[in-house]
């Protein structure tokens, strides 16, 4: 075979590795994902550096799906929540992403994770049934709508970060926003962002009564020890 002909072959088997990655479904690269997750204990940075700078919104959905429980699990909100946050920031300022030391240097048990995450890949498959890339295309090709899709993303992380453990729903609701628009801006598909858009108004009614509801409680207390 000559060298030209070799060439040509090598160029094929690439080709062909491209397009057999970029047909890959969402729970195909996230099931491809988890497999590369090692046997020990492994840190988030370790994570990051499984999908890349360009998988950052794969790997936002697949930190989402591990919330997505009615009771929040203390601790683990506040570590994920961070790091969805700087996700949001760089996907918001299309710039690399940066973690803290704190938070890159962070270790997880990679069963316990692994095995969050292979429970979680219904929500992907699901996610990938109802899909159907170009639905309102204004909300995932606008430049103004991806600016509101990062900031959303972002508002879903800082609600995660909330220290309520025992709170149900605390960590279900902001998870959903993440979940619905990290899939939706990846499938660009405007539906899927718009159940990120519903998420996120139910969670801010649902932490508004929260509050408010402390508030009162609050305030009928102090009114009845100072009568």
């Amino acid at each position: 075979m000559s060298q030209e002909k070799q060439f040509k072959k090598n160029e094929l088997v690439v080709k062909f590795q491209k397009d057999e990655f970029i047909e890959d479904s969402l729970s195909e690269k996230a099931r491809k994902i988890i497999n590369k997750i090692p046997d020990s204990n492994l840190t988030l940075s370790e994570i990051v550096n499984l999908l890349g700078n360009d998988g950052l919104l794969l790997l936002a959905a697949l930190l989402s799906i591990i919330f997505l429980i009615p009771v929040s699990i203390p601790g683990f909100s506040t570590i994920f929540g961070g790091i969805l946050f700087f996700i949001g920031l760089s996907n918001l300022i299309k710039r690399r992403l940066w973690l803290p030391s704190r938070i890159k240097n962070k270790t997880l048990s990679a069963e316990k994770l692994s095995t969050s995450l292979n429970k979680g890949l219904k929500w992907l498959h699901f996610l990938e049934r109802i899909c159907k890339p170009h639905r309102l295309n204004i909300l995932s090709n606008n430049k103004i709508a991806n600016i509101i899709n990062g900031f959303m993303i972002l508002v879903g992380s800082i609600f995660l970060m909330f220290p309520f453990g025992l709170m149900p729903f605390s960590n279900t609701l902001p998870a959903l926003i993440i979940l619905f628009l990290s899939i939706g801006i990846m499938q660009k598909d405007g539906i899927i962002i718009l159940l990120g858009y519903f998420s996120a108004l139910i969670t801010f009614i649902y932490f508004g009564l929260f509050f408010s509801t402390i508030t009162l409680a609050f305030k009928k207390f102090f009114s009845t020890i100072t009568l």
